[in-house]
């Protein structure tokens, strides 16, 4: 089974793009990003012709996060991070899919750094590490999966000392990534690609992709019942170069 997280920035923008991606690789599901849609304008039809049913939380103009799935049943099991009732960003759904948890999420970038945007983003780490310690305790299989806005290492990033002053990069953020993986959280692509340069987002300005500078922040982090059955991992690198494209290139995982 392939499973893959596509921050799409902009589902009806790039939706041939996402539609060609599908064709190619048809992973059996799918967590997207930045839908950038609100809920009525989520390309559903298109998205069925392609061969998947989808549940999503748009929101217009940003956020925005959905999930497909192909020839798996779906059952929609939480709308929202718990934890803040006055938050209404639309960054996080999750369903049962094929008997796994699919925590699809979107977190804050934070920027600028110090501001209140980066407090958002700290304040909402600590609730998903509230619901990521309530899912770990169910013993389930899980995946925590998307965009976490979040560098967790030095390897991670093309010249980090440029990065010392990014809400991306902060010894806050990047701690709490550090004590997901401490409580039995598995970096999925870290794990199987040790020591090696993997970037998932590459940004539009000084030909960052055609440098190869780019960030690792889209991420699977799998509880240990799941973890076991991980095989493979990769970044669809190619599909960054594409016309109309998304600065973000889809990142998949295989289980047994």
């Amino acid at each position: 089974m392939r499973i893959a997280t596509y921050n799409v920035n902009g589902v009806n923008g790039r939706l041939p793009v996402l539609l060609r991606w599908l064709e190619e690789t048809q992973p059996d599901i799918v967590c997207l990003q930045e839908l950038k849609a609100p809920q009525e304008k989520f390309p559903e039809e298109a998205i069925v012709a392609a061969g998947y049913q989808a549940i999503w939380h748009g929101q217009k103009s940003w956020n925005g996060v959905a999930i497909l799935s192909r020839g798996h049943a779906m059952t929609e099991t939480q709308r929202g991070l718990p934890g803040d009732p006055e938050d209404v960003h639309s960054r996080y759904i999750e369903a049962i899919v094929a008997g796994i948890r699919v925590c699809c999420l979107y977190l804050p970038n934070g920027n600028p750094f110090p501001g209140p945007k980066y407090d958002y983003k700290l304040s909402w780490i600590k609730r998903l590490m509230s619901r990521a310690d309530e899912l770990m305790t169910s013993g389930e299989p899980v995946m925590l999966i998307g965009d976490f806005n979040i560098i967790p290492e030095d390897i991670d990033v093309y010249k980090p000392e440029r990065w010392v002053n990014d809400a991306l990069f902060q010894p806050e953020v990047r701690d709490a990534f550090k004590a997901l993986a401490a409580k039995g959280w598995i970096d999925a692509l870290r794990t199987l690609n040790p020591g090696e340069v993997v970037y998932t987002f590459w940004d539009y300005f000084r030909d960052a992709y055609g440098r190869n500078a780019g960030l690792r922040i889209d991420h699977f982090l799998l509880s240990p019942s799941i973890a076991g059955k991980l095989k493979t991992a990769g970044v669809d690198r190619h599909v960054r170069g594409w016309e109309k494209s998304s600065d973000h290139g889809p990142v998949w995982i295989e289980v047994e």
